[in-house]
C-alpha cells in the first residue's frame, strides 16, 4: 500500500480545506518545496500535489510552486487541479511530473481522456470526487448527475493509471476514510483506486491494512499528517511491516 502525503495549492502556499471550501483553508506551509522535501525525507514515497486555484480556474495557477516541488524531492510527483488539454498534460509531464490526475475533464470530455492515456501510457491517473455520492466538478463548486460508478466505468479499458476517489463529505475533517464506498468502487473496475478525504489516524492505516482493502492502490493523507494526528514514522513502519508479511 502506498500512503501518499497531500500538498495542496493554494496561493503558492500549501494548505488544507475543510469540505473543498476555499474559504475554509489553514496555511501549514509557506514554503512548498521544504514541505516536499519534508515528506521525502520522513519515508515517503510518492507525493499528491494539488493546484487548488487551478482547479477553481481551469489552467495551472500555482505552477512555480509546483516546479519548486519537483525540485526538492526525487520522489514521483501526481499532479491535478487545472490541468483540462493535452497540451497542459504533456507540459507537466515534460517538467517531471510522473502522473497527471484529470477530475472535471474526466466529465466534460472523456474523449480527451482516453487520448490522453493513449499518448501518455500509465502518466494519465482520473479524479473522482464525490459529494452525497454524485460526482462533483470545477474545484467542487459544481455536482454532476453522474455516480462515482458511472465515471470510473467509462475510462475501464482506457489505460487510466489510477482513479484516486474523494469523499467530499470527509475531506479535511478528519472523520475517516469513507472505506466502505472506497472498496464498492474498487470492486466495480480493475483500475486500480485509491483512497482519498478524511484519512484522520493510524487506526486509518491499520484498516487499510486489513485484508479486504488489499484491493486498492493507496490511500492520501492530508490535514492528520500535518496536524500531528498522525505519526509519520509508525505509519510508515506499520506499512513497511505488511508489506514484509506478505513477501
Amino acid at each position: 500500500m502506498i500512503l501518499f502525503p497531500a500538498i495542496d495549492l493554494k496561493d503558492g502556499q500549501c494548505v488544507r480545506l475543510k469540505l473543498g471550501d476555499m474559504d475554509q483553508a489553514t496555511v501549514f506551509n509557506h514554503d512548498p518545496g521544504a514541505q516536499a522535501k519534508a515528506f521525502e525525507d520522513q519515508g515517503f514515497e510518492w507525493l499528491h500535489v494539488v493546484d487548488l486555484n487551478g482547479a477553481f480556474t481551469g489552467e495551472s495557477v500555482n505552477g512555480a510552486a509546483v516546479d519548486s516541488i519537483l525540485s526538492a524531492t526525487k520522489n514521483p510527483v501526481q499532479l491535478g487541479g487545472g490541468i483540462r488539454t493535452l497540451e497542459h498534460v504533456q507540459a507537466w509531464l515534460d517538467k517531471g511530473v510522473a502522473r497527471v490526475i484529470l477530475g472535471t475533464i474526466a466529465v466534460r470530455d472523456p474523449e480527451l481522456v482516453k487520448k490522453a492515456c493513449k499518448m501518455f501510457p500509465g502518466k494519465v491517473a482520473v479524479g473522482i470526487d464525490a459529494k452525497g455520492g454524485k460526482v462533483a466538478v470545477e474545484g467542487w463548486a459544481e455536482t454532476s448527475e453522474l455516480t462515482a460508478e458511472d465515471l470510473a466505468k467509462r475510462f475501464e479499458d482506457a489505460g487510466v493509471s489510477a482513479i484516486i476517489y474523494t469523499d467530499i463529505d470527509r475531506d479535511g475533517i478528519l472523520k475517516g476514510l469513507n472505506i466502505p464506498s472506497t472498496l464498492e468502487l474498487a470492486q466495480a473496475v480493475s483500475i486500480p483506486v485509491i483512497a482519498s478525504g478524511g484519512l484522520a489516524s493510524i487506526d486509518d492505516i491499520k484498516r487499510l491494512l486489513e485484508p479486504d482493502c488489499a484491493i486498492l492502490e493507496g490511500a492520501i493523507s492530508g490535514r492528520a499528517l500535518y496536524d500531528g494526528r498522525l505519526d509519520p514514522d509508525e505509519a510508515m513502519a506499520l506499512i513497511k511491516a505488511a508489506e514484509t508479511v506478505v513477501s
